[in-house]
C-alpha cells in the first residue's frame, strides 16, 4: 500500500504508464509495480523527512555576508602519479568582535593531510598531530585563555573542518594545510580532482538513535548554505598547478573551469583564469604524448621501512571477447538535492544506458527520494516494449524529497541476486545514478558487503560536487567502477566507456604474489580490475626487494605481469599514500562488521600518529602561545557558509521562498548557543498540519462508523 506521504509522487509515473503510447498497453500489467513504497520501512518505522528538505543545523540558510570572510588559495605540484597540495585559507574578521570561525570543506577521499601552519602577522605557528580528543582539548584550552588556535578535524575521509579561534577585529589569520594524494588513471587518461564545495548532506532520521550519531550529524551538516547570488562573492578560490608527470603531456583539459597554460610539455603550469566561487569541483585531465603507460612503479625509503606503489594496467582491447547476457538494475536518485542540472544529467544517463540493452538482457529501474518505486516487480526481458516503458518512466521523474538510498540499494541487490536465475555466465550489475549526498555511508557499504559479491555495483556520480568517498567505497566493495558526470555535455562521453566495461567481465581469478621478498600490501581485499583500469597496490616492507607478480584470466586466457621491485623510481609521497590506503582497509572492515569500533579506532589512531596524518581519530592543532583576546572580551562563534553547488536548484532543495523567509543570522551566536542548537527536522512539502488534520478527520470518521455499528447491533 503506498505511503500516504507519497501519493503525489506516485501520480507522475502512474500517469505515464496509463497514458503512454498504445504499444505500451500491450505489456502485461502484472509486471508493473509503479506504486511508491515507503523508503523508511526498510530502515525504521519513522516516516522520515519529506519533500524538498535536508537536515541542516541552526539557521541553515544565510542571506547576509558573514562576519568572517574566507578566501582560499590552492597550490599543486604533480610529480609522477602523486600530487602534493597546499591549501591556504585566509580568515579575515570584518566585524568589531573577537571571532571564532569554523569552515566545513572537502578534500580528495584518498588524500592524506599531514601538515598545518597558522600564520598570525609575522609569526608562523607549526601544528602537530594529536589524538582527536586531546587535540580538541588543546584547542579549547587555548581558545578559553585568549590565545589564537587552529584545529583541523576529519568528519569523513573527504570532509574536513578547520576551526580558528580568537581572530581580533580587522585581523586576518592564515591556515595552511598540506596533503598528498594519488593521481587517478583510466583508459590512458590521468586526472586530478580538487573538490571545492561540500554538498548539503541528508541525514536519515533512523540514524539519529544515539548521542554520538546526533553529534556526527551536526558535524557534517553544520555549515549554512548561501542564498543564490550571494555565493558569487563569497569563498573565492584561486588555483595554480605545476604538472611534471615524468613524460610530455598531451590533451591537457580543464573540465569545468577556464585556465591559462604555460611552460614546456613535460613541465606545464596551469592557473585559473582569475578566482572563482567555491561551487564546483576542479578537474584536470591529461594523457601521455607517447604510448599509454601500462606500469607505474615508485618507492620511498624511510627510517621506518620501505614503501612501494605499483600501478599495473591490464590489456585494454576487449573487442574480440564475447558479451554474455546481462541483468542490469538501474537505480536513479530523484531527491531534492538532484534538482536542476543534476536531474537532467541523471535522466539523460539512464536513457542512454537503456538504449544499449539487448533482447537477451534483463533489467529493472528503481527510483528513490524518501520513497521508492520499482518499475517492475523483478527484472524483465529487455524487449522493445519494456524498454520503451522504462524510457517514459525515466522521462517523467522530477527531483523532490529526501535521500533514502539504503532501501533502494537493498531492493536493487535483492533483484539482481534473484532475477537472472542461477546461470553463472550472467553478469549481474547495478548501475546507481546519484550525487550521494547522505551521511549514512557506513550503512550503504555494509549492505553491499552483506550481498556477498553476487552483484557488481557501478556508481555514476552526478553533478558538480558529488560525494566521491561514498561512490568510490560502494563501487570498490561492490566490485564495480565509479564514473563522474559533472555536466550535461559529458553524458555520452562518460557513459559509453562505462557501458563498454559493463559489457565485458573483469580480470577474473586475480592474484598477487611477491617472490624474493615480502610486502604488507593494500588494499587487502583485491578489487575487480577492468580493461584499461589500473590495479594500484601500495606496500610496506623492511627492505624492498624481489618480484611482484599480478596474474588472472581475461576472456578465458591467462594474463600475467611481473614487476622487478628494485626498478622503482624514487618518490617522497608513498608512505602517506600507504597509510591512507591501510586506513581505508580498516574502515571497510569496520563497515562490514569484521572489526569492532574499539579495535578499528585504536588501529586508525596508531597509524595516524605514526604517519602524522589527520584521520577520524587524529587531528592537527596549532596554538599561538601569546594571549591576544583581552580578558572579559566576548568570543563570538560563526559557522562559515558554503556555496550551493553549481547546477543545484535552491527552491527544490529548501522550498519556494526559503531565501526570502529566513531571518538574518547576524553573524552567529556565541559558542554555547551554537552548541545548543539542535538538528532541525524538515518541514514537509505537503504540510504537516494538513496531514495531521486529514488523519484526525479519518480517525473521527472511523469512530463515528464504529459507533453506528454498535447502535445497530444493540437494536
Amino acid at each position: 500500500m503506498p505511503h500516504s506521504l507519497s501519493l503525489r509522487r506516485a501520480l507522475i509515473p502512474a500517469a505515464v504508464l496509463a497514458f503512454g503510447a498504445p504499444i505500451a498497453l500491450a505489456v502485461d500489467a502484472t509486471t508493473v509495480a509503479a506504486a511508491d513504497e515507503s523508503a523508511s520501512d526498510d530502515a525504521s518505522g519513522d516516516e522520515g523527512p519529506a519533500t524538498g528538505t535536508l537536515m541542516l543545523r541552526g539557521q541553515g540558510i544565510v542571506r547576509s555576508m558573514p562576519a568572517v570572510r574566507l578566501g582560499t588559495d590552492i597550490d599543486v605540484t604533480v610529480t609522477g602519479q602523486t600530487a602534493r597540495v597546499r591549501v591556504v585559507q585566509a580568515f579575515r574578521n570584518t566585524s568589531g568582535k573577537w571571532m571564532e570561525a569554523s569552515y566545513l570543506y572537502p578534500l580528495p577521499q584518498d588524500g592524506a593531510v599531514d601538515s598545518l601552519r597558522m600564520v598570525v602577522g609575522q609569526r608562523v605557528i607549526v601544528g602537530h598531530i594529536e589524538p582527536r580528543e586531546k587535540a580538541r582539548a588543546t584547542y579549547e584550552a587555548a581558545k578559553a585563555s585568549g590565545r589564537k588556535a587552529g584545529l583541523v578535524e576529519q568528519q569523513r575521509p573527504n570532509m574536513f573542518t578547520t576551526m580558528v579561534a580568537n581572530v581580533g577585529p580587522g585581523e586576518t589569520v592564515l591556515i595552511a594545510i598540506e596533503y598528498q594524494a594519488p593521481v587517478a588513471q583510466a583508459d590512458g587518461t590521468f586526472s586530478l580532482r580538487l573538490p571545492l564545495v561540500v554538498g548539503p548532506r541528508y541525514t536519515p532520521p533512523h540514524t539519529l538513535g544515539t548521542v554520538d550519531a546526533v553529534a556526527d550529524a551536526n558535524a557534517v551538516t553544520a555549515a549554512p548554505v548561501l542564498t543564490p547570488g550571494l555565493g558569487e562573492t563569497v569563498n573565492p578560490t584561486s588555483i595554480a598547478i605545476r604538472l611534471a608527470p615524468g613524460f610530455e603531456v598531451a590533451n591537457l583539459i580543464s573540465r569545468y573551469h577556464r585556465v591559462n597554460i604555460t611552460g614546456p610539455l613535460g613541465d606545464r603550469t596551469i592557473k585559473l583564469d582569475g578566482s572563482v566561487p567555491a561551487d564546483r569541483d576542479f578537474v584536470l585531465e591529461w594523457r601521455s604524448a607517447s604510448a599509454d603507460p601500462t606500469l607505474g612503479l615508485f618507492a620511498q625509503h624511510t627510517a621506518k621501512g620501505d614503501y612501494v606503489m605499483a600501478s599495473v594496467t591490464p590489456p585494454a582491447d576487449t573487442s574480440s571477447l564475447p558479451t554474455p547476457p546481462r541483468e542490469m538494475v538501474f537505480v536513479i536518485d530523484n531527491s531534492g538535492s538532484m534538482g536542476g542540472d543534476s536531474m537532467e544529467e541523471a535522466k539523460a544517463s539512464l536513457l542512454h544506458a537503456l538504449g544499449t540493452l539487448r533482447p537477451q538482457d534483463h533489467f529493472n529501474v528503481i527510483r528513490f527520494d524518501d520513497t521508492m518505486t520499482r518499475l517492475f516487480d523483478h527484472s524483465v526481458a529487455a524487449t522493445p516494449d519494456q524498454v520503451a516503458l522504462a524510457r517514459r518512466f525515466a522521462g517523467s521523474l522530477e527531483a523532490q524529497g529526501g535521500t533514502e538510498m539504503l532501501p533502494a540499494l537493498k531492493a536493487a541487490l535483492a533483484d539482481a541476486a534473484t532475477g537472472g536465475g542461477s546461470d553463472p555466465s550472467i553478469l549481474r550489475q547495478i548501475v546507481f545514478l546519484t550525487d550521494g549526498e547522505i551521511s549514512n555511508e557506513r550503512e550503504m557499504v555494509a549492505a553491499i558487503g552483506a550481498d556477498g559479491g553476487r552483484s557488481h555495483v557501478f556508481m555514476v556520480g552526478i553533478g558538480s560536487a558529488p560525494n566521491d568517498y561514498l561512490m568510490e567505497r560502494m563501487s570498490t566493495i561492490g566490485g564495480g567502477l565509479y564514473t563522474h558526470i559533472g555536466a550535461s555535455g559529458e553524458v555520452t562521453a562518460k557513459m559509453m566507456p562505462l557501458l563498454d566495461v559493463l559489457s565485458h567481465p573483469a580480470v577474473r581469478d586475480l592474484s598477487v604474489r611477491v617472490e624474493g621478498g615480502s610486502l604488507e600490501l593494500t588494499p587487502s581485499r583485491l578489487p575487480d580490475v577492468y580493461a584499461g583500469r589500473p590495479l594500484v597496490l601500495v606496500g610496506r616492507t623492511d627492505h624492498l626487494s624481489g618480484t611482484l607478480t599480478v596474474s588472472g584470466t581475461i576472456g578465458g586466457k591467462a594474463w600475467e605481469r611481473r614487476v622487478d621491485l628494485a626498478s622503482a623510481l624514487p618518490s617522497p609521497a608513498i608512505e602517506k599514500v600507504w597509510a591512507r590506503s591501510r586506513i581505508s582497509d580498516i574502515e571497510a572492515d569496520r563497515a562490514l562488521g569484521k572489526l569492532e569500533d574499539e579495535q578499528a579506532d585504536a588501529e586508525v589512531e596508531r597509524i595516524g600518529m605514526e604517519s602524522t596524518i589527520v584521520t577520524s581519530r587524529t587531528s592537527l592543532v596549532a596554538v599561538d602561545e601569546t594571549p591576544s583576546r583581552p580578558a572579559g572580551a566576548r568570543l563570538t562563534r560563526e559557522e562559515l557558509p558554503i556555496n550551493l553547488p553549481a547546477g543545484w536548484d535552491f527552491d527544490t532543495l529548501f522550498g519556494q521562498g526559503a531565501a526570502s523567509d529566513v531571518a538574518d543570522p547576524q553573524g552567529s551566536g556565541d559558542s554555547a548557543a551554537m552548541q545548543a542548537a539542535a538538528l532541525e527536522l524538515p518541514q514537509t512539502g505537503t504540510g504537516f498540519l494538513g496531514l495531521l488534520g486529514r488523519g484526525l478527520a479519518l480517525l473521527l470518521a472511523s469512530l463515528a462508523g464504529f459507533a453506528c455499528l454498535l447502535r445497530r447491533r444493540a437494536a
